[in-house]
């Protein structure tokens, strides 16, 4: 069987022998019932690094945005967002049919929307209009390449959210690596926001869940929604130390993903893809191909062909993730298989 150099995202990591280890080991109880203690500690862990007051364990990222927005929200009401936030575009339609909540996109830069942006469509008092409940942000940005957003502009949303005493919503499940490209505290970064989303199962590798913070009575509202979105889980305990493994041994080795996709990024620059390298600072790589005789759809076949895995992101993009499974090596013959398919 070909073993293939899997870049389509860092979803698809596999657990260390040490984290399946830990595992295997962890004290459990029933979450239900709020006794299991590998994932209290989780929670407490998470909820003190964001400056926060408390944490609910979820299963996935969309659950735990999910969670959040309908925390937030009435039926009827509308979040602003960036046009290619993964709450609009990969979470299946759910602000709509779990909350009853709509989207208004804001065509921002690199993933960033703008404090003026988010001023100028926050809407008035009108029997016509919804009522604007949340502003939502992503931190680092997927479609956008991994982009960062940064902290000055978050800083000034906060400000306009809380003029118009709005909610603030951060899709953080990629935070980590913008706290690791940064050197920005996770609480500085949270600062300001009513709720946070992070992914346990994306670039520290663990193989399930995220966390949602905010505060205590935040928390004890969404956890009535965890339950009625079917989040509600028993002896989770065996998942929260995976996470809680990787929280102790995994984010300072970001470093590494970033390294590599940069390296990715100049490879395929050098044969002709268009990369924004400015937006490229994490582990996350947007190829455009529209000077090139193939499709994206097509060019991933090729990759593929030549065992590289990546995902077409649009008829003329490919993204690329680095992760925990990815090594120097992996970056070596990925812009090898490269420069015979382009160069």
């Amino acid at each position: 069987m070909q073993k293939f150099i899997d870049l389509r995202s860092d979803t698809v990591t596999q657990p260390t022998q040490a984290m399946r280890q830990a595992m295997a080991e962890a004290p459990v109880g029933d979450d239900v019932f709020g006794e299991d203690p590998t994932v209290n500690e989780i929670q407490n862990r998470v909820a003190e690094m964001c400056g926060k007051e408390a944490a609910l364990f979820v299963p996935s990222g969309t659950m735990g945005n999910q969670t959040a927005l309908k925390t937030h929200t009435q039926p009827g009401d509308e979040i602003i967002c960036e046009y290619g936030a993964h709450i609009f575009n990969y979470e299946g339609g759910a602000p709509g049919l779990l909350s009853g909540a709509q989207i208004y996109p804001v065509p921002g830069k690199r993933g960033v929307i703008t404090a003026e942006q988010i001023e100028k469509v926050i809407r008035k008092p009108n029997a016509h209009f919804p009522n604007t409940r949340v502003i939502e942000i992503e931190n680092t940005h997927n479609r956008a390449g991994g982009a960062i957003f940064p902290l000055d502009e978050i800083k000034k949303i906060v400000k306009v959210a809380q003029q118009h005493k709005l909610k603030m919503h951060l899709d953080g499940a990629r935070l980590w690596n913008a706290h690791v490209a940064t050197g920005v505290a996770f609480s500085d970064y949270c600062s300001g926001f009513d709720s946070i989303s992070l992914c346990f199962s994306k670039g520290l590798g663990a193989p399930v869940g995220s966390i949602v913070v905010g505060s205590q009575s935040f928390i004890q509202r969404a956890h009535r929604f965890r339950k009625i979105f079917g989040g509600g889980m028993r002896q989770v305990g065996i998942l929260a130390a995976a996470a809680l493994y990787a929280l102790d041994h995994h984010i300072g080795r970001l470093a590494e993903d970033h390294q590599r996709a940069a390296a990715l990024a100049r490879c395929l620059a050098e044969c002709g893809a268009e990369v924004d390298m400015h937006a490229t600072q994490t582990n996350i790589v947007i190829a455009d191909f529209e000077s090139f005789h193939l499709s994206a759809p097509q060019l991933a076949k090729e990759f593929e062909n030549q065992g590289v895995l990546c995902i077409a992101f649009s008829d003329t993009r490919i993204r690329f993730v680095t992760h925990l499974d990815i090594t120097d090596d992996s970056i070596e013959k990925t812009c090898q298989v490269t420069k015979n398919l382009l160069c």
